[in-house]
């Protein structure tokens, strides 16, 4: 494809003209994640990308980090700010869009525009956007509390008839897809893996209540905004027991083997359970479940890059 031309404005790359160049390591990404349906999105994002800006007024900025999805800073003709995203057509996408419609701005983004059979959609640009990630490095405490502060306004009754995912769903067969791959608990410790598959039956059928959550809470989708001190981004439009959504965020910042020791996930429990008034037992065993179900996923889909959230696992088994 032939190569973008920017020219700036107030310190942006803008975009002027057509056809753009997509990143060559997102669109191998792209195509390993969603094969064919991927390479035929690939194939249609230009013309999604010129029909979009032209419907909503924007020019376009050079694309963020990608990962999955083709997300850049983005102006509208009146001059304000705001980040166009696209992906996939997919339900992860479209209970995206449900989720950020639901929760109208409070404790997150706004939605301004979306294309939902798309999955195309234009949200606010949140500033001065730094994420929770620095201050966790010089106070985990601290950004604990902030951390359990957006979680509490995302929480809410789940809507009727509108398409959002259980938990549950992400836990139905995981354990047992793990069995066949590697026939039985593989590279897991035997006693962190049966532990998973044991607890997470009794946490899915005693949950005191069913709450419209995050999904993907951690401190690279907590920033600083104008409007609020601290705003949530990319929600995943899931349902379940509200102690479910304490698990990412164990997972995270990237500290190296700093998260797995005793007193930074104690710490953290004590906070998640002071500020939420949640049972603390639950929440550690939520965060366990959920650590052990990403340590599944990467291993499915990498074979690799579950080590970390195996420690903090083995470090909340024996709290």
């Amino acid at each position: 494809m032939a190569a973008l031309s920017y020219r700036i404005i107030e310190g942006d790359l803008i975009l002027v003209g057509e056809p753009f160049t997509i990143p060559d390591a997102f669109a191998r990404r792209t195509v390993a994640a969603f094969g064919h349906a991927g390479q035929e999105w690939l194939r249609t994002l230009p013309a999604l990308v010129g029909d979009l800006t032209r419907r909503w007024g924007l020019t376009l900025g050079a694309p963020f980090d990608l990962s999955y999805n083709y997300v850049a800073p983005a102006r509208r003709s009146d001059g304000s700010e705001a980040v166009f995203k696209a992906g996939v057509p997919g339900a992860e996408l479209q209970r995206e869009l449900y989720a950020l419609r639901r929760y109208d701005g409070d404790g997150i983004c706004r939605l301004l525009a979306a294309d939902d059979e798309r999955c195309a959609m234009l949200l606010e640009r949140l500033r001065p956007g730094e994420t929770l990630a620095p201050l966790a490095s010089a106070d985990d405490e601290a950004a604990t509390r902030i951390a359990a502060g957006v979680m509490a306004r995302l929480w809410r009754p789940v809507p009727a008839g509108e398409p959002f995912l259980p938990v549950a769903q992400w836990f139905a067969d995981v354990f047992d897809r793990h069995r066949r791959e590697y026939g039985g608990a593989g590279p897991f410790p035997v006693a962190v893996f049966e532990r998973a598959e044991a607890l997470v039956p009794e946490l899915l059928a005693s949950a005191p209540r069913e709450a419209l959550l995050h999904g993907d809470l951690h401190h690279y989708n907590i920033l600083t905004a104008e409007r609020a001190p601290w705003l949530a981004i990319d929600p995943k439009g899931v349902t379940g027991d509200p102690g479910y959504d304490v698990g990412q965020f164990f997972l995270n910042p990237d500290l190296g083997d700093v998260l797995a020791q005793r007193d930074v996930v104690r710490r953290r429990l004590d906070v998640f359970a002071e500020e939420l008034h949640y049972d603390r037992a639950r929440l550690a065993a939520w965060a366990f479940a959920e650590v052990v179900l990403s340590a599944c996923w990467s291993a499915e889909e990498h074979g690799d890059g579950w080590q970390g959230a195996i420690a903090v696992a083995e470090t909340l088994l024996r709290l």
